[in-house]
């Protein structure tokens, strides 16, 4: 049975999270603004979450709020920092900082842009010469590089005092154009930035602050230049030591093979289980309980748990080596033929691959609206180990928005409907988020949840128990039928 280390290896975090379950939502997609978030957490939602996940609330040029302008003030449709501490009242605030990047149209880049290399940013900024020094990337080294962006990580900006072209690093974006600039967390100018962002975050009473796109961070000429080693403790063990002085828990967000999980728990980090999404459905499917309760009975307690998010269901690279490609693929068509849509690698693969890193698709569409599966899925989320996060559209079990695919023109838009105030409360009305509200409120609230956990099946059924001195409370679920049973003590 997994427990975490009594002594933390040196730069871990070391303040600590109830596990309890969170809601993830964005600002204005329960009610249009955080006041009305503020207001469902106060009212329909009382009692139900000990933490909120706010995605980027921040004035923001793309990728909605992953491009962060600044993150001195709120998005104004959004609210104001007043808002965010008003949830923080009764509510542990987790907010994102984008360590891999800063907008485009940032005061910073801005000046960088028209000054170049005179510009006192400049030093923010990962010019093709920092990584290969003869200002020329081998077609070798760029083909070895983990992308997010079709042919090179690198765009072409021109300086306006004098019309020089540099090569900058853009990990996301197009081959010609990137709202989000790859900053270089080595030079004290970045890291007084990121410092001075997470100094005004937790002036704010944010609690907790999500690492984005982190494993992106460390570019070394000749590698995936993607959580390289040893530079990604380095940095972490940095960023963490700044985050303990603040009081501050940080979440390094990273999409990888299960094995860099392992890495980042024996490290005493917190980690997500990106791995839990895509064993659920296959297990259901399947009605096969075993894999899925040897992740389950491995997985460690300092770990965020999620079904669905703003992105979409992990796939590859992160169920590489835990479903053989057979079941990928089966996992893929099956969603993809109830209305979902795939992110593709971006990266080289094999002919013959399967090229989707993520599946693009409501949880409950993904499980054809059976709102038996459906509970049963929530019901191995929360009885897992770690801090459940429930998506705003997973906790009112909404289908795939095709309507905002056409609108937007980002597949991912399928699974992040903006829900009226109305359409919230007409929602929480239906029996399937009655029953799910019910779940939720039973791990926030019942002691056996501060214990730990015990996992077995035998053939189609899974069972949990969590014991805590006295307290126990139990699962069983039959994943050939998705009916449940829990009981308390």
């Amino acid at each position: 049975m997994p427990t975490d280390p009594s002594t933390r290896p040196a730069g871990s975090t070391r303040a600590s999270v109830p596990a309890r379950p969170q809601l993830l939502t964005y600002p204005d997609s329960l009610g249009g603004d955080l006041a009305a978030v503020n207001r469902l957490l106060d009212g329909p939602l009382a009692g139900l979450f000990r933490g909120v996940h706010v995605l980027p609330p921040f004035p923001s040029t793309g990728d909605r709020g992953f491009a962060p302008v600044t993150y001195e003030r709120i998005e104004p449709a959004f609210g104001t920092w007043r808002d965010i501490e008003a949830i923080a009242e009764h509510h542990d605030v987790l907010l994102d900082v984008m360590v891999n990047h800063i907008s485009r149209r940032s005061e910073q880049f801005a000046d960088f842009e028209r000054n170049g290399r005179r510009s006192q940013w400049a030093d923010l900024f990962i010019t093709v010469d920092k990584v290969w020094p003869a200002g020329v990337a081998p077609p070798d080294d760029l083909a070895r590089i983990a992308l997010r962006k079709p042919d090179s990580p690198l765009s072409p900006i021109t300086i306006t005092a004098t019309g020089a072209v540099e090569q900058v690093w853009t990990s996301f974006g197009t081959s010609e154009w990137a709202e989000q600039i790859d900053l270089d967390v080595n030079t004290p100018a970045t890291r007084a930035l990121i410092t001075g962002w997470l100094r005004m975050l937790a002036a704010h009473r944010v609690r907790l602050v999500r690492l984005d796109a982190v494993g992106y961070v460390t570019k070394r000429a000749g590698t995936n230049c993607f959580m390289v080693e040893p530079e990604i403790w380095h940095f972490l063990d940095w960023i963490t030591d700044v985050a303990d002085g603040l009081g501050l828990v940080l979440l390094p967000e990273v999409h990888d093979r299960y094995d860099t999980h392992r890495r980042l728990s024996a490290r005493g980090y917190w980690t997500y289980d990106f791995v839990l999404p895509g064993l659920v459905l296959d297990a259901l499917h399947r009605a096969d309980a075993s894999a899925l309760t040897a992740h389950l009975d491995g997985s460690p307690s300092r770990q965020f748990t999620t079904l669905d998010c703003h992105d979409g269901i992990p796939v590859r690279p992160d169920l590489d080596g835990v479903l053989e490609p057979a079941r990928l693929v089966d996992l893929t068509e099956r969603s993809v033929a109830r209305g979902g849509n795939v992110n593709r690698l971006l990266s080289t693969t094999a002919p013959g691959e399967l090229d989707v890193h993520q599946i693009n698709c409501s949880y409950y569409s993904a499980l054809d609206h059976d709102d038996d599966r459906y509970l049963a899925a929530r019901a191995i989320q929360l009885f897992a180990r770690g801090v459940p996060q429930i998506y705003y559209v997973g906790l009112l079990a909404g289908s795939n928005d095709e309507d905002a695919v056409r609108r937007s023109g980002d597949g991912r838009s399928v699974n992040r409907h903006d829900f009226s105030v109305d359409e919230v409360l007409t929602a929480l009305d239906r029996p399937v988020v009655r029953r799910l509200l019910d779940l939720v409120r039973l791990r926030n609230t019942h002691p056996a949840f501060d214990g730990d956990a015990t996992f077995g099946h035998s053939g189609s059924r899974l069972n949990v128990v969590w014991t805590n001195g006295t307290s126990s409370c139990t699962l069983d679920v039959d994943l050939a039928s998705g009916r449940i049973d829990v009981g308390t003590h």
